[in-house]
């Protein structure tokens, strides 16, 4: 992935454990729990982009997150910047946009949906390298039969998004979704 040179980035705490934000001067490029795969070495360490309190973007961003993980909001309004991917993987995460609260797509239908019906393998490898989790619900994707399959955060966490949501059954009394609702 490459990202645009004036990214900033932004940590914020949720039930879910800490989530780093990013954003360019196009709009939000990433969404990551902290430990999740197919992080950009941007975040951490020499070269990391530089915190920002108060970038509108990630201040926007924050105050969704909020408002979603509690309940009271199912869509983002946010100005999205998906070029850091290829086109392929824009295609797919435009596709991934398409998918509203509480539903659920298997990888076959996402690359229908993204125009390469063929290409169920590519289209999960892009689903995976979702730089913006949440925002772009790469969460509701589902396997064969509808498996809980494949989740850079954690198939927990993608459990417990899904329960959020309503997609999948009542939560288990042990379950990150029931800390969610708390």
């Amino acid at each position: 992935m490459h990202f645009h040179p004036d990214t900033v980035q932004s940590r914020v705490e949720t039930p879910l454990g800490p989530v780093r934000l990013a954003a360019s001067p196009a709009g939000l490029c990433g969404l990551w729990f902290e430990g999740q795969q197919h992080q950009p070495a941007q975040l951490g360490g020499a070269g990391a982009w530089p915190m920002s309190a108060d970038h509108p973007v990630l201040q926007a961003a924050a105050d969704q997150l909020g408002d979603w993980l509690q309940g009271e909001r199912q869509c983002f309004d946010l100005p999205l910047d998906l070029a850091g991917g290829t086109p392929f993987q824009q295609a797919v995460w435009r596709a991934l946009l398409g998918i509203a609260w509480g539903q659920t797509r298997s990888y076959g239908q996402v690359a229908q949906l993204a125009g390469a019906p063929a290409a169920v393998r590519a289209v999960g490898a892009a689903v995976g390298r979702n730089p913006i989790s949440l925002v772009v619900p790469c969460h509701r994707v589902l396997g064969a039969a509808g498996a809980l399959t494949g989740y850079a955060g954690g198939l927990e966490r993608k459990r417990a998004l899904l329960e959020h949501e309503g997609a999948l059954p009542a939560p288990r009394s042990d379950s990150a979704a029931m800390r969610l609702a708390a």
